[in-house]
């Protein structure tokens, strides 16, 4: 199931994300740049392990996880969390936990297009990746 997911995904449409990061805790500089930042997520899928590549002008992240495993990851705005990706009636449910704080990172397909939605309390951003062609 989670194979369908794999994929190069660039970023189309962006709503509230700015609302977010403060949510989070980014500061004023880090959120213009990113809210001008175009990232290109790539995920593979290798066995049981899965790897979540985000290229951006702006920075370069990776995770690889296997689902229900916790592990760590420092953020793109250099959170140290404990994360754990669940696969749940179909989507890619990303809980990240630091400071006593919790957000989650649903991603989930909505045919040709991968909708990442993240939630922190009650500010919800939704992100829209289109897949690029191979």
């Amino acid at each position: 199931m989670v194979e369908a997911f794999a994929g190069t995904w660039k970023l189309v449409d962006s709503k509230n994300f700015d609302d977010y990061m403060k949510a989070i805790g980014v500061g004023f500089a880090t959120r213009q740049v990113a809210n001008m930042t175009k990232p290109t997520t790539i995920i593979e899928v290798s066995g049981d392990t899965i790897t979540i590549k985000t290229h951006s002008t702006f920075k370069n992240t990776e995770i690889c996880f296997k689902l229900g495993v916790e592990f760590d990851e420092t953020t793109a705005d250099d959170r140290k969390v404990k994360s754990i990706v669940t696969l749940d009636g179909g989507k890619l449910v990303h809980l990240q936990k630091w400071n006593g704080q919790e957000t989650t990172l649903v991603r989930e397909l909505q045919g040709s297009k991968l909708i990442l939605t993240l939630t922190l309390g009650n500010v919800v951003s939704t992100r829209t990746y289109e897949r690029e062609a191979a």
